[in-house]
């Protein structure tokens, strides 16, 4: 189990949270319509239209076995929620974020949950690389509100949070 930070900003014991910090870079755009990604890369050109966060300090490696078993789930909920600071903060201010941004997703049986660079949400069900992190989307780096993109476009932090809700 890993250790995750609640949206409220408390640390907790829960094997269906998974958090991940990073900021933004003077190339990100967020101009994909299918994709959304981290890195732990310091490095971003402009043809990397979808990441959103670069120096993630965790990968889908890192993260719970049981999380990415529940993950696993064709019919698990799979919500990923962008906490974005100002730039120039050091870090996010989970409990008052400048900007925050939800997309949600499901699981999948393909899902392994296990590149050691970096983390892709998805509104296709292409599952077939180790970076996928959801499928089936309901949103992009396209989708994300503007205001937040400039924030991570001038180094802003960025806090993101993954829960997963297996299926009942």
């Amino acid at each position: 189990m890993s250790d995750a930070e609640s949206d409220v900003g408390d640390v907790v014991d829960d094997p269906l949270v998974e958090v991940v910090r990073a900021v933004g870079h003077e190339n990100i755009t967020a101009e994909h319509a299918s994709t959304v990604e981290l890195t732990t890369d310091d490095w971003l050109t402009p043809a990397g239209d979808c990441i959103v966060g670069v120096e993630a300090d965790r990968t889908p490696r890192d993260f719970s076995t049981s999380f990415r078993e529940a993950c696993q789930e064709a019919d698990a909920t799979i919500t990923a929620t962008f906490a974005v600071g100002e730039p120039g903060d050091e870090a996010v201010d989970v409990d008052d974020p400048a900007y925050v941004a939800e997309i949600a997703g499901r699981g999948d049986p393909d899902l392994t949950l296990l590149d050691d660079r970096s983390m892709v949400g998805r509104t296709s069900d292409y599952t077939d690389d180790e970076r996928t992190i959801f499928v089936d989307g309901d949103g992009a780096a396209a989708d994300l509100d503007r205001d937040l993109v400039a924030a991570l476009a001038a180094d802003a932090p960025v806090t993101l949070r993954l829960e997963v809700d297996p299926a009942e």
